[in-house]
């Protein structure tokens, strides 16, 4: 029996990069004592009042059908805190609930670009975004973040990547995986090339909340980028609620109304319960997501400091979200090598990012996902291989 050609497309090379954590969680499962941090999930609890909301919501039998782009209060809450902190108005009809910001970033693509069209996209880049390009049949266009530079934008290899093909340029700032957080000028520069080529700028803002090096800049905050300006962020990583999957996309009102076109086919609506608990959420600035942004920052220091000390290795401090990444090149492994027997030896699970393009090849990202006792011990156990490889045991 034959598919359909989509499964190629959605077959990137950032599907390898889950082998090492399939392993972590065949191992775990087995009934090893394996420390996780392969990928951003949260071991913090949420906060309070969102998780007592979901549950009167579902007490209240609020199971039914919830409106395809999600409920106007909760539409109106989300615009109204994106006019509040980029200062540029924005409405509910901005704005469309979507499952994730890996979803909103899936349905966005769709409606932006097609067959024929480039998508100019940083590299190293998140391991799915390969697939979610190649789902919509565009062709993934990658520009080089540099470790040399700090893995900041090269905004002259961004100019001279745009052809009369490209349609979008898609960034990520805090960057997943080597946690850049990108300038003003940096942003405000590829603003003005998206203007200067009538492009759309896509933002996967999912990392807003865990910027420490410097403030986050919204490109919604720039002003005459409403028309061509596309923000995709959630609660996942800022309130520690990954399993709602749960995100918005805001951009053009006549954004939402393909949205709501492609919605209405697929999820037919987000579960009404889980709007609730997020309306909780938006409804005001909750302490605990500040809280969570000291987590990260002070972990990312410590393991840093930690990793310093890992022999032909070197370390990138992140300036915001909640990894840290590890250049092993210096070992003679390649990073799957290294992280496949830092699992065996050590039983420390990391994430090799060979699949996140050229730019990443020979670096682990590291998640700051467990307490910081468990990732202190982690650290530890990562030096300690690397000694070993140096002393040749």
């Amino acid at each position: 029996m034959r598919y359909s050609p989509l499964v190629d497309r959605v077959a990137g090379r950032g599907s390898g990069a889950w082998a090492v954590h399939i392993e972590a969680g065949r191992r775990r499962d087995a009934g090893e004592d394996i420390i996780f941090l392969t990928v951003g999930d949260p071991d913090q609890a949420p906060p309070s009042a969102v998780i007592e909301a979901t549950v009167s919501a579902l007490h209240r039998h609020r199971t039914g059908y919830a409106g395809i782009l999600g409920f106007p209060a909760l539409r109106e809450a989300i615009a109204a805190r994106v006019a509040q902190r980029s200062g540029q108005p924005c409405a509910a009809e901005n704005v469309a609930v979507v499952p994730g910001a890996q979803g909103g970033l899936y349905c966005a693509l769709q409606c932006l670009a097609g067959s024929g069209d480039e998508v100019i996209v940083a590299e190293p880049i998140y391991a799915t975004y390969e697939a979610v390009i190649g789902a919509c049949g565009a062709r993934m266009v990658t520009v080089p973040l540099r470790p040399e530079a700090g893995f900041h934008p090269d905004l002259d290899a961004i100019a001279a990547a745009i052809t009369p093909k490209t349609r979008v340029i898609w960034i990520n700032s805090p960057h997943n995986p080597t946690g850049a957080v990108f300038t003003r000028a940096e942003v405000e520069a590829i603003a003005a090339l998206c203007r200067e080529h009538d492009l759309w700028l896509v933002s996967d803002e999912v990392y807003e909340d865990l910027a420490f090096a410097r403030p986050h800049v919204g490109v919604w905050s720039l002003p005459g980028m409403a028309r061509c300006s596309v923000v995709v962020s959630s609660l996942s990583k800022s309130h520690a609620v990954p399993a709602f999957r749960f995100g918005w996309i805001v951009g053009p009102p006549d954004l939402a109304k393909h949205l709501f076109n492609l919605l209405l086919c697929m999820t037919y609506g987000g579960p009404a319960f889980i709007q609730e608990g997020a309306l909780a959420a938006l409804k005001q600035e909750l302490p605990e997501v500040a809280a969570l942004r000291e987590d990260y920052r002070r972990r990312a220091e410590m393991m840093s400091r930690l990793l310093s000390e890992a022999p032909n290795c070197r370390v990138t401090p992140p300036e915001g979200g909640m990894f840290v990444l590890l250049d092993v090149r210096g070992t003679g492994l390649s990073a799957e090598a290294f992280a496949g027997q830092l699992l065996e030896r050590e039983r420390v699970a990391v994430l090799p990012c060979d699949g996140f393009g050229p730019s990443a090849v020979g670096h682990l990202r590291i998640a700051l996902s467990a307490p910081d006792s468990r990732l202190a011990d982690a650290g530890e156990r990562i030096v300690h291989f690397a000694r070993t490889l140096a002393e040749g045991r």
